[in-house]
């Protein structure tokens, strides 16, 4: 199984989104672009495990005390590792508070599990399309530039999702395994 933890986006941001990648689309269609329903923040890629193993990251994400919830603001596009060698296009996320100690959190219940820890800092974003080649074309590259302080919205998470990842050769395929509400009734005695 080929797992990650993140949190969803809602429909609006979604829209925005969706909306942009066909801009970015136009301009180039070279880049693998993701398409908007798979759109998501990773809180931890956790890579390629055995089922067997899903019983103890369930436990593990399970006793990880989240916020009671997130704000966040989605603005801006740029490139990992930078722009002139990209090989990710990406839109920022904002947090307005937690998200990197969730990260941190859920990073740290899953190397009980044996899952290895983080070696570069949290960045949240949301992936829009990653390149083989890292030539842009210009009209692309003008595009990020315009849209480098661009708003796509906000929203207030309220729960983090185990997700499986399948790759198809029609792209990525994402299942929600299990989803664990930021305000669980154990916590509130």
């Amino acid at each position: 199984m080929r797992l990650f933890v993140a949190l969803s986006i809602s429909a609006e941001v979604r829209e925005s989104l969706a909306l942009l990648l066909d801009e970015l689309r136009r301009a180039d269609n070279r880049p693998r672009w993701v398409n908007p329903a798979n759109l998501h923040v990773t809180l931890k890629f956790i890579g390629h495990v055995p089922g067997e193993k899903l019983p103890s990251i369930n436990d593990a994400l399970s006793k990880v005390t989240p916020p009671a919830e997130l704000a966040l603001n989605f603005r801006g596009l740029g490139f990992f590792p930078n722009d002139r060698r990209p090989t990710v296009v990406w839109a920022g996320v904002q947090e307005l508070s937690g998200l990197a100690d969730l990260a941190g959190h859920i990073d740290e219940s899953l190397a009980g599990c044996g899952i290895m820890r983080e070696t570069r800092p949290f960045a949240p974003h949301l992936t829009l399309a990653s390149m083989r080649e890292t030539r842009l074309a210009e009209a692309l590259r003008a595009l990020i530039r315009q849209s480098e302080d661009r708003p796509f919205g906000g929203q207030i998470a309220r729960e983090f999702h185990l997700m499986e990842s399948k790759l198809k050769p029609t792209g990525a395929e994402y299942t929600t395994l299990r989803s664990f509400p930021f305000m669980r009734e154990d916590l509130n005695r």
